[in-house]
């Protein structure tokens, strides 16, 4: 299959680049465990949701980029600025400033939970919705320019790429990036079609960036199962061996990127405040193989965008085939993760 005819994207992108690999970072505090619109409750959900604080140590935002830094990793930060409409810009510079201070990319997320938090402090009154999906087109993007606005006043750039808070936008919500000045969107997440929120007008078959409703999307990576669906590239979903074949297999078959998702706070227990060795194994062992994986690098929205096709001309996209013992080393893996530290 092709690449693509922007010339743009074709400069950017020679032929036989290497596959890039985006790691990105879904960083927001819990609407969950949101207790109040004091300092003491939002200094608490920092701690849970953002730094991950724990008796081993810090298991969030710090202790990825020490490991991102350590291991020469380029990643991806998607922030949500929504609860500053409780507790101010503050709270998002906290988010903002280690992140930019360690020279990776931050980018714009939106979870619109938090307008039903914020009461009559919302940027929309009267409105809320647990999707971004869930408003008009207009709505959205008085949100969007809300969220961009705040995020910039935090200290980050003017963000080029969006992701929507649980993959919950639609078509009108590219039509709304693309209004307000954001070319990236990476909400379709095509392991979720059927079960997800996501109403972006894409399929499981949709699986390499391409323009669509005037945004590049850029989908969630996924594998094949042995059921023959598919199953998303999240580093709780997936074991390292199959993070690690999935980025291998993707460079032997010419794809010139492949996104996977984390979250601030995915290596830890929220409830019990402990560190989930098994995922933090995981996530350590990922990055120690993407800085020796041959012919794979990793990319950010800032410097290096991904490379996109379009619906007439596609980017190779076919997943990692279904492997039994990759699958049944993750299953016990996950019994593991589960028995010894509990869910989220």
């Amino acid at each position: 299959m092709g690449r693509s005819n922007d010339p743009l994207t074709l400069s950017r992108y020679p032929a036989g680049a290497m596959t890039q690999a985006f790691i990105t970072i879904d960083t927001e505090y819990s609407s969950g465990l949101f207790t109040g619109a004091d300092k003491a409750a939002r200094e608490d959900n920092f701690a849970r949701s953002i730094a991950c604080i724990t008796p081993d140590g810090p298991a969030g935002i710090t202790h990825k980029l020490a490991k991102f830094a350590e291991h020469d990793v380029k990643a991806v930060f998607f922030v949500d600025p929504m609860p500053a409409m409780i507790w101010g810009i503050a709270a998002i510079e906290d988010v903002v400033g280690p992140i930019i201070e360690a020279g990776q990319d931050v980018q714009l997320h939106c979870h619109t939970e938090w307008l039903e938090l914020a009461g009559s402090k919302a940027v929309l009154k009267d409105r809320t919705g647990g999707n971004i999906k869930d408003f008009a087109f207009e709505e959205q993007c008085q949100l969007l320019e809300y969220a961009r606005d705040v995020l910039i006043a935090a200290g980050a750039p003017k963000p080029v790429a969006f992701r929507a808070g649980n993959y919950g936008a639609d078509n009108d919500t590219l039509r709304a990036l693309a209004a307000v000045g954001i070319r990236y969107d990476s909400s379709h997440c095509p392991a979720l079609v059927e079960s997800g929120p996501c109403e972006i007008t894409l399929t499981e078959r949709d699986r390499s960036p391409m323009l669509h409703e005037g945004i590049i999307e850029v989908p969630v990576g996924a594998i094949a199962t042995i059921t023959g669906g598919l199953r998303h590239a999240q580093i709780t979903a997936l074991s390292l061996g199959e993070m690690s074949a999935a980025l291998r297999y993707a460079r032997s078959t010419d794809q010139p990127s492949f996104t996977l998702v984390t979250h601030s706070f995915e290596l830890v227990n929220r409830s019990k405040m402990t560190l989930n060795r098994v995922v933090n194994a995981r996530f350590e062992g990922l990055c120690e193989a993407l800085a020796d994986m041959e012919g794979v690098t990793t990319g950010n929205y800032r410097d290096t965008p991904p490379l996109h096709g379009s619906a007439s001309n596609p980017l190779p996209s076919d997943p990692l085939p279904a492997n039994p013992l990759r699958t049944g080393w993750r299953l016990a893996e996950q019994l593991a993760s589960n028995t010894l530290y509990g869910s989220l």
